[in-house]
């Protein structure tokens, strides 16, 4: 299965949650790729503190995998999207550094398109 990645980082200041990206895609099916610029606990990278939900604000079950060395999560969806939807990621503050700091809160939209 062909999967296509979003990465998201060095987003401007001012437009941490206004980022929208289109995507162009045939499969339905990609990965959101989060990269930090500081280790995480991983016991806090759970579907409750980072979720990706439509515009009707029903969340996508997702399963994530956090690589230390990196420092990225990668959460992929375990359903495909729908064409012309829009979709929202959310990371809240409850996703701590391995320092125990909460993170700021973070959106992200993307519009699947066709």
């Amino acid at each position: 299965m062909s999967k296509k990645y979003i990465d998201i980082e060095d987003v401007p200041k001012g437009y941490e949650n206004r980022v929208k990206q289109n995507l162009s895609f045939k499969t339905g099916n990609f990965v959101w790729r989060c990269r930090f610029t500081t280790p995480l606990d991983p016991s806090t990278i759970t579907s409750d503190n980072m979720y990706v939900e439509n515009a009707s604000g029903t969340r996508m079950a997702a399963k994530f995998k956090y690589n230390d060395e990196s420092m990225e999560i990668e959460m992929e969806p375990l359903e495909p999207y729908a064409q012309d939807t829009d979709y929202y990621l959310h990371i809240t503050t409850k996703v701590k550094s391995r320092g125990g700091q909460a993170l700021k809160t973070y959106s992200d939209k993307i519009q699947i398109v066709k």
